[in-house]
């Protein structure tokens, strides 16, 4: 076999970490998202369990996982914040599928991938928040697009500041 054909195989694995790593990064993703706006005050440039669940469904290539671990991660933040439950829930469970089923398709350890992936998926998060918040529950909302927009970017820069540690966790085998 080529050696080609060999990089190709090995790009499309599916990643491998340990059960700390899958147990501490989304604890600690959890506890920064509650903790850092008691810290710093009006907190919203980020949304660390968004970025770590974009991670782990990347990387581990499996939709049903993905969309666990989005849920998971929604439902637990919904539960450390103001947020009605199960609104985050939603939107992350979403997104975990579909970073999922887009790391099934397409390389995603480019850089620039990444960037856009995350970008993307968090103004979708967005955009599925404020329609369930607004549409579904019928509750009002303060809502902006442009601080929605700063907010997936900054997403986005987190995520390339996060995912290559993160990948330096991988069991390679």
């Amino acid at each position: 076999m080529s050696l080609l054909g060999v990089d190709a195989r090995r790009d499309m694995e599916i990643r491998r970490y340990p059960v700390l790593a899958y147990a501490l990064a989304p604890l600690a993703s959890l506890v920064l998202q509650a903790w850092l706006p008691r810290a710093v005050g009006r907190y919203d440039w980020f949304d660390f369990p968004l970025v770590i669940t974009i991670y782990f469904a990347l990387g581990r290539r499996n939709p049903v996982q993905g969309t666990i671990l989005g849920a998971a991660m929604g439902l637990f933040e919904d539960a450390l914040s103001h947020h009605a439950i199960g609104v985050n829930g939603i939107a992350k469970t979403v997104v975990g599928f579909l970073a999922a089923s887009v790391g099934v398709r397409i390389e995603v350890e480019n850089h620039l991938v990444r960037l856009l992936l995350t970008f993307s998926l968090s103004m979708l998060s967005s955009t599925l928040y404020f329609f369930t918040y607004h549409f579904l529950l019928g509750l009002a909302i303060d809502w902006s697009w442009l601080t929605e927009l700063f907010r997936a970017l900054g997403n986005a820069l987190l995520a390339i500041l996060l995912f290559p540690p993160l990948d330096r966790l991988q069991i390679r085998e």
